[in-house]
């Protein structure tokens, strides 16, 4: 029999044998290992002949009063080793310690949220678990996001997301704005609706449902105000890089102008212009719901982002 074990044949050996066999290797003792585990030592013999049965291979061998391992016991010992250790602290776990977390946790946010919040998430990141590492994946996984049951992402920041099992909390209210260059050469008074309706926009268009795009079109529409969108792109960073250099004009989060409005040289366009706010929140999915480090980060998302909502009002 091979000494190296197919998936269905794994499923069929009782695990516990295999902590038996790594207390023996540990040991190089069949009567020490039975004192560590608190059995006798003809259940170490007994569990020791099952394993070998398993793995087609003798494992340990007499050497004077004690034992050695042969080379595939010698090859396992580190790996068992391993596992029993990390299985053992996972099992043992004592409180959360946010110092000494060493995760690495997934946050899905659009650029909006990347540009806005993500480097006061990344500050407190540091202090709070200095040992931790944050992955940060942007809009185009978000096309994936109806199920944040999968292990790809831990923590969504964004219009609330809607499945089985997802839970949502309410972050803030984001607005949007209508933004121009400053030196636009129409759009440096009060604009009326006419007007309005005679600049071209640079609109964004994201994942179907996940960003303003929609409900910017609806707030225009209900205002009877036409909106010509003549370029697309798929940022709102990239919206406000060509308003700043173009005649064009950009619908944008709040929290996008309070940071890069200034040094790209953009304002506000006064008139009665279309307002959206959009609900944003925090979602996640029952598979970290109580993990204590998976409320300790969504905390500190939490507290990063809504300090925040002051200076986007």
């Amino acid at each position: 029999m091979s000494s190296y074990l197919t998936v269905r044949e794994l499923s069929s050996l009782d695990l516990n044998l295999l902590l038996v066999l790594s207390t023996v290797l540990s040991e190089q003792s069949v009567a020490r290992a039975a004192k560590r585990l608190h059995v006798t030592p003809s259940a170490v013999s007994n569990a020791l002949a099952r394993v070998r049965a398993a793995l087609g291979d003798p494992l340990v061998v007499r050497k004077g009063r004690g034992i050695v391992p042969t080379p595939r016991a010698a090859e396992l010992a580190p790996i068992l080793g391993r596992a029993m250790a990390e299985l053992e602290r996972a099992i043992a776990a004592g409180p959360f310690d946010a110092v000494s977390c060493t995760r690495t946790f997934t946050l899905a946010m659009a650029d909006v949220g990347q540009v806005a919040w993500l480097p006061s998430i990344a500050s407190a990141l540091a202090r709070q678990m200095p040992n931790a590492r944050l992955r940060v994946v942007g809009i185009d996984a978000l096309l994936s996001l109806g199920d944040l049951g999968s292990t790809e992402v831990d923590l969504h920041v964004g219009v609330r997301a809607a499945g089985p099992g997802i839970h949502a909390e309410p972050l803030l209210d984001e607005r949007t704005v209508l933004v121009a260059r400053k030196d636009h050469p129409r759009c440096t008074r009060r604009l009326t609706r006419r007007a309005l309706g005679s600049l071209r926009h640079v609109g964004v268009e994201m994942a179907p449902g996940r960003g303003f795009r929609d409900r910017v079109a609806s707030a225009y529409a209900r205002a009877r105000i036409e909106r010509a969108v003549t370029l697309t792109v798929p940022t709102f960073a990239a919206a406000a890089a060509v308003a700043a250099a173009t005649d064009l004009v950009a619908t944008l989060p709040v929290s996008l102008l309070t940071v890069h409005g200034t040094h790209l040289g953009l304002r506000t366009i006064d008139g009665p212009v279309p307002v959206q706010t959009v609900p944003m929140a925090l979602s996640w999915h029952d598979r970290t719901h109580t993990d204590p480090a998976m409320c300790a980060f969504r905390g500190l998302v939490r507290r990063a982002i809504t300090p925040m909502t002051s200076r986007t009002r």
